[in-house]
């Protein structure tokens, strides 16, 4: 019997959910998307520290002996995000997402200046627009600011998607693509209620499967990638949707089962269904939204961590360029990062604090107690910065 993996790909997409190129080369997905977080994890592995030193290197040349680390490394961190893109392009036949400052999610201006930035570094490579997707998150400015982008023929990835009405808002936008994040919503419910859930009845998986019914009742163009899992099941549920974006741990898991999967997510039965149509504004969205507790909650605990998520990389790249600059304080470099997520003071790290990704968490946790020390983040913040020293 054919692999889960195997079956999955005869109707949806696959996409691999990580910066890890070793991990993209072996699961062969066709396209790839990345974020602060797994950029961090990335960039924390030996095999890539020659891409972070030459970024950070080419970013001093450019700015000058007298430049600010700070400076050198806002310029280095969008180059790095490039600079990993560029390195998966070459494996992956489809396209890669690179992600907007989430800092700039409620800035209409800037996401479509970041945005039009990243375009023109990929291009300056010789990549040409259509491989890439810029990712922004889904408030009413990063949907507004994709929806001008899109005519300019610069297609966007719409993250950190929880509701309805952000949904809505993508499809009427003419967004290329929306990332539903199935596990933060099951998230959510399970620590609000206490259930556990099968995975047909997973609150991620119901939400993904009435946004996609919705699309294609509609006829609506925006493909939906169901994103951010936490096991199989739920991908499993959502065979059939456009993409799904996987982590390789998960991959592992699909490639190494075999058992039948039938398709879940069906355009035709969706054009069958009695579905009403929204008429949706600003005012509507911003009521929408309002009312809706769990999306309110992620969406702003997702732009938190993904914003926490750049201040650990940016801290993490200044200890990289005092390393190469002669200049090294690893332990101070830890203190910053710590405090930056230890929100109740209490002298530890809870992976509810963290709000970045499970495989930097998992990395640095070293005891695997749920719980990050000061030492452990200086351990681990430390390991990344020598890799190449000797």
């Amino acid at each position: 019997m054919a692999t889960l993996l195997e079956q999955l790909r005869e109707f949806t997409i696959v996409v691999a959910d990580t910066g890890d190129i070793q991990a993209i080369e072996t699961f062969t997905p066709r396209d790839a998307t990345t974020n602060p977080s797994l950029i961090t994890a990335a960039a924390q592995m030996p095999q890539y520290q020659s891409i972070v030193d030459d970024t950070l290197k080419t970013a001093r040349a450019e700015l000058g002996k007298d430049a600010s680390a700070s400076d050198v490394v806002t310029l280095a961190f969008d180059r790095l995000a490039v600079s990993f893109g560029l390195k998966i392009l070459k494996i992956i036949p489809g396209r890669v997402s690179t992600e907007v400052d989430a800092r700039l999610s409620y800035d209409m201006e800037g996401t479509l200046e970041k945005a039009h930035y990243l375009i023109s570094e990929y291009e300056k490579a010789g990549v040409s627009r259509d491989r890439i997707l810029i990712k922004i998150a889904s408030t009413w400015e990063g949907i507004k600011a994709a929806e001008i982008l899109e005519k300019e023929g610069i297609h966007c990835n719409l993250t950190l998607l929880f509701g309805m009405h952000q949904a809505i808002a993508c499809a009427e936008a003419k967004v290329t693509l929306i990332s539903p994040f199935v596990g933060r919503i099951l998230d959510w419910y399970k620590k609000e209620t206490g259930k556990d859930y099968a995975p047909d009845e997973d609150p991620g998986v119901v939400s993904v499967t009435s946004i996609y019914n919705y699309y294609k009742k509609f006829g609506y163009k925006t493909e939906v990638m169901g994103a951010s899992f936490r096991n199989i099941g739920e991908i499993c549920e959502l065979a059939g949707c456009d993409l799904l974006t996987i982590s390789p741990k998960l991959l592992e898991q699909l490639q190494s089962t075999e058992e039948a999967l039938p398709r879940k997510l069906d355009p035709k039965k969706a054009a069958t269904m009695d579905l009403e149509k929204i008429s949706l504004d600003k005012a509507t969205f911003d009521e929408m939204h309002k009312t809706d507790r769990m999306a309110y909650d992620k969406l702003d605990e997702g732009i938190s961590g993904f914003s926490k998520a750049l201040e650990s990389l940016e801290e993490m790249l200044k200890e990289r360029l005092a390393s190469l600059e002669g200049d090294l304080t690893v332990n101070n470099a830890a203190a910053d990062i710590f405090r930056v997520y230890d929100l109740d003071g209490d002298g530890f790290i809870t992976r509810e604090e963290w709000a970045g990704t499970d495989l930097v968490f998992d990395a640095i946790d070293i005891n695997h107690d749920g719980k990050i020390t000061p030492e452990e983040m200086a351990a681990g913040l430390g390991a990344a910065i020598g890799l190449t020293e000797g």
